[in-house]
């Protein structure tokens, strides 16, 4: 087909392609089209083949020109879109449909024209990315910090033992209660009566707090008593209201913790032969974790400076499949499907769209830095080579304590081996820029303070 092609560039990084095709290949088509309802079609008093085309054109002409306009659309997108010389910044981003405007009007004699909008990849112009000044946090792993993973790792080992008949529930104990709401006349408040739940006193994790009511507690006593039952716990409504409980002891157990010795450290893993060994490998872990937060949280200050001074237009194709990931991580994390989700989410004060709204800064400024980081990568022609690739799994095998072999048979798949290329051409990127940045010493934190997870 004879095609000519205009291109206008439109806000938010799209564009507005108009094509017109020649009337003889207009023509051609029809009748392609036409000799195709001529050999198939069957009307009475006609044979198969038979029936004159102008019967045909008068029967089904609207019919005919909606079906050739449909054919000439069609063919032309694919012609201009595998055009190897078609340029790349023009071309339709993967999940941007293209969009018909108007609607246009199809004559078998005259030029056809018709017009369809997309999202393209937005124009990235880098400008400054060096020189930038940052003030970053600055923390070390001390003894605290051992301590409390020796204490995390002491109750990971803990045995656990019932107590005695007959003493006392007190804090720390693991205990296991039924309970339930009563009205005023002693009965069960339906649907509120809970079953041999177990949690550790002290810690106040139930929904009604109730670890000083039950302090003292023996197995097989039951206490009633009145508390106030949270909001948006109550099946009637969302606010706070005061309630009677009454709660049964079940089971009374202890943790009792192993002593911090060589003997513990040889049970959390058979390569540490003391206590000594143990607290080198939590210094190590912590501060290889602290490491790569502080390098986080001064690659974020980096990009921030750089997101200020490179603007770039972020078409709402890539805002809006980043939503619907968003929405699927969400929605794997609950274990429930994405429509479940957003049909649970109305039942709360805030409708989905108040949610993605929420959402939006964030990931705009997350998709603002990934196409300035890419812009660069492809700028400085940054590659991963195959030794490198090689190096990064024996890293990753290092820091994760597992087989490189394992790791290097995960990555088999070529997909799998370039999603590793693109993390490693990332990390020389950000390495580049923390080279090129002017980083001075800032406020002095804790180690939780920056690792709050603790991981």
């Amino acid at each position: 087909m004879t095609i000519h092609k205009e291109i206008s560039r439109q806000e938010h990084s799209s564009v507005k392609l108009t094509v017109t095709i020649a009337k003889d290949d207009v023509r051609s088509q029809y009748d392609t089209v036409l000799n195709e309802y001529s050999k198939n079609l069957l009307l009475p008093g006609f044979r198969r083949g038979k029936i004159p085309k102008e019967v045909l054109i008068r029967k089904f002409g609207d019919a005919l020109q909606i079906e050739t306009m449909k054919s000439i659309v069609e063919k032309s997108a694919v012609e201009i879109f595998d055009d190897k010389d078609f340029p790349q910044e023009d071309r339709p981003l993967p999940y941007s449909t293209p969009h018909m405007e108007g609607e246009p009007l199809l004559d078998p004699e005259k030029d056809f024209s018709f017009s369809m909008t997309y999202d393209v990849l937005p124009t990235v112009n880098v400008g400054t990315w060096k020189g930038f000044e940052i003030e970053a946090p600055e923390a070390e792993v001390n003894d605290e910090d051992i301590n409390r993973e020796l204490e995390i790792l002491q109750e990971r080992n803990a045995i656990v033992l019932d107590r005695d008949d007959g003493v006392g529930a007190e804090t720390g104990n693991v205990v296991t209660v039924t309970y339930c709401e009563t009205d005023d006349n002693g009965k069960i408040v339906p649907n509120t009566e809970r079953q041999d739940y177990v949690f550790t006193l002290g810690t106040g994790n139930n929904i009604y707090k109730f670890d000083n009511e039950i302090l003292g507690m023996k197995k097989g006593e039951t206490r009633e008593f009145e508390k106030t039952r949270p909001a948006g716990k109550d099946p009637a409504g969302p606010a706070e209201k005061p309630v009677k409980l009454r709660v049964s002891l079940t089971a009374l157990k202890e943790r009792r913790l192993p002593e911090l010795d060589d003997e513990l450290a040889q049970d959390v893993d058979e390569k540490f032969h003391s206590l000594e060994d143990l607290k080198n490998s939590i210094r190590n872990s912590l501060t290889r974790k602290l490491e790569n937060r502080l390098r986080d949280i001064k690659i974020s200050m980096l990009l921030e400076k750089m997101i200020a001074v490179t603007p770039v237009d972020i078409p709402e194709s890539m805002i809006r499949i980043e939503l619907e990931s968003r929405w699927r991580k969400l929605a794997q994390a609950f274990n429930v499907t994405v429509d479940q989700l957003k049909k649970d989410m109305e039942t709360t004060d805030k409708s989905v769209e108040d949610i993605q709204n929420s959402w939006r800064p964030e990931l705009v400024k997350v998709l603002h830095s990934r196409l300035i980081v890419e812009t660069l990568i492809e700028e400085l022609k940054l590659e991963a080579g195959d030794e490198e690739l090689e190096q990064e799994i024996e890293n990753m095998a290092a820091g994760e304590g597992a087989r490189a072999e394992t790791i290097r048979k995960y990555y088999e798949q070529e997909l799998m081996r370039q999603n590793l290329r693109a993390v490693i051409k990332e990390k020389k990127i950000f390495d580049i820029l923390l080279a090129e940045s002017i980083i001075k010493p800032g406020k002095k934190e804790n180690y939780l303070d920056l690792v709050p997870d603790n991981g």
